[in-house]
């Protein structure tokens, strides 16, 4: 499970990526169980960021993989996915930003950014994992993914 120094290196991490982005971001983690270790929103971050941000992370870890792999599943299968995403304590995204954390295969927790565009905080997140040593390869979780319609 991801410790507070942990989870406190990952924020400064991220917020410094942020200020070189120019954007004022929060950036939430969670444990394995999606109970927030540490959350930061920036000043001048939108309000409704460290919520987006929290969903994101608590994706992350209870999903087990990063939430744009939850995509194709909730584009196949809408109606099971809109009960599934609000099964949980929080909401269930199939979004970038919501990044599972894990070191030498092991789950830590979940990493949720809210500020920039969705592609700014998936990269955000995945730059800042990669700097600290944690795993950012999660194709093992490829074959869980649907496939397109006609293959």
């Amino acid at each position: 499970m991801i410790t507070l120094d942990e989870a406190r290196t990952l924020i400064v991490a991220a917020q410094e990526e942020a200020v070189s982005l120019g954007k004022p971001m929060t950036v939430v983690i969670v444990d394995t169980g999606g109970f927030i270790v540490a959350c930061d929103r920036m000043d001048g971050a939108r309000p409704l960021t460290p919520s987006i941000a929290h969903a994101k992370a608590y994706t992350g870890a209870i999903m087990q993989r990063p939430g744009t792999m939850l995509k194709g599943w909730a584009e196949s299968q809408p109606g099971f996915w809109s009960a599934v995403s609000g099964m949980g304590q929080q909401p269930i995204v199939a979004t970038h930003g919501a990044i599972t954390i894990k070191r030498d295969g092991e789950l830590l927790g979940g990493i949720g950014v809210s500020g920039g565009t969705g592609e700014e905080d998936e990269e955000l997140c995945i730059k800042i994992l990669a700097r600290l040593g944690y795993d950012t390869n999660f194709s093992e979780w490829n074959a869980l993914r649907p496939k397109p319609k006609g293959q």
